[in-house]
């Protein structure tokens, strides 16, 4: 029987910023429109993370099954290593998944019935990101579906709910947050493309090859910081994000050096810690 330690690595806290991150924008977003609800903005956060851990334990699942995970230079999966069976680890997906579905749901009572077909999508991306017959992670899809969901899903729909209104701003300030969430996803696949190649799991890092993924890392993150001047001139507050550029030093050293393997672990929780800091600034000063 696996461990609470290994539950919870197998959750990849290291990454869960790609669920805070948005959740905050959209707040900072939200309050340029009058008022927040607290209580839909805190729903929101439980919908992201639920649907990023329970695609976390799917992902752990499907390529368990697969065989996939063999040989992956990152840390422990509960089905690889035999620390759980197939089944639990698929049933506490299914069972995070609810919990976001019965999140939304009251989010989609409250406001509007299309968000139904939202978090339906949500749901179908994170299980088909490596499940399935034809995952699209296995495609090299993953940044696209990424930037969608963690990035304008995330930014634009918090927004909505914890405002009551669509608004266009809350779709500019997405960009930045889905882009250092790509970037996420980004090392975690160039750490990966060794074991990822011998068994066929062709991502963008795999086909692309590592130093054009090492160069696309940079330019995610130098992107994001250059779209602050796109908002800047509707609130210039904003720009207090450019003080998290401090921590992109140490994870685009690792990247950009030719770091390989377990080696560019730290650099994950490196980038989620950057996207986590941004965003949060992004937000106050939005809110500002």
């Amino acid at each position: 029987m696996a461990s609470a330690a290994q539950w919870l690595s197998a959750a990849r806290p290291r990454t869960l910023a790609a669920s805070v991150s948005p959740v905050a924008v959209g707040v900072g977003v939200a309050s340029t429109a009058g008022g927040v609800s607290w209580w839909r903005a805190a729903l929101a956060l439980v919908v992201g993370l639920s649907m990023q851990i329970g695609t976390n334990y799917a992902n752990d699942y499907s390529d368990g099954v697969r065989g996939t995970d063999e040989r992956r230079s990152g840390p422990t999966r509960l089905v690889a290593s035999g620390a759980a069976a197939p089944a639990t680890v698929k049933a506490v997906a299914l069972a995070t998944f609810g919990v976001g579905a019965l999140a939304g749901l009251v989010l989609a009572i409250s406001r509007s019935p299309w968000l139904i077909l939202v978090g339906a999508a949500c749901i179908a991306a994170g299980w088909f990101y490596t499940g399935g017959r034809h995952p699209y992670g296995y495609a090299g899809f993953g940044e696209v579906f990424v930037f969608v969901f963690f990035g304008l899903v995330g930014v634009v729909g918090t927004a909505y709910v914890a405002s009551g209104h669509f608004l266009w701003l809350s779709v500019l300030a997405a960009v930045p947050v889905g882009f250092l969430t790509v970037a996420i996803l980004v090392v975690n696949n160039l750490r990966d493309i060794p074991s990822d190649a011998l068994v066929g799991k062709n991502t963008l890092a795999v086909r692309i090859g590592a130093p054009s993924t090492r160069n696309l890392y940079f330019g995610l993150v130098l992107s994001s910081f250059l779209l602050l001047l796109a908002i800047a001139p509707l609130h210039p507050a904003s720009l207090l994000a450019l003080a998290a550029a401090a921590l992109a030093l140490a994870p685009l050293r690792s990247v950009l050096s030719g770091a390989e393997g377990r080696d560019l672990i730290p650099a994950l929780g490196e980038t989620g810690r950057l996207e986590l800091v941004f965003s949060v600034l992004l937000a106050v000063g939005i809110a500002l």
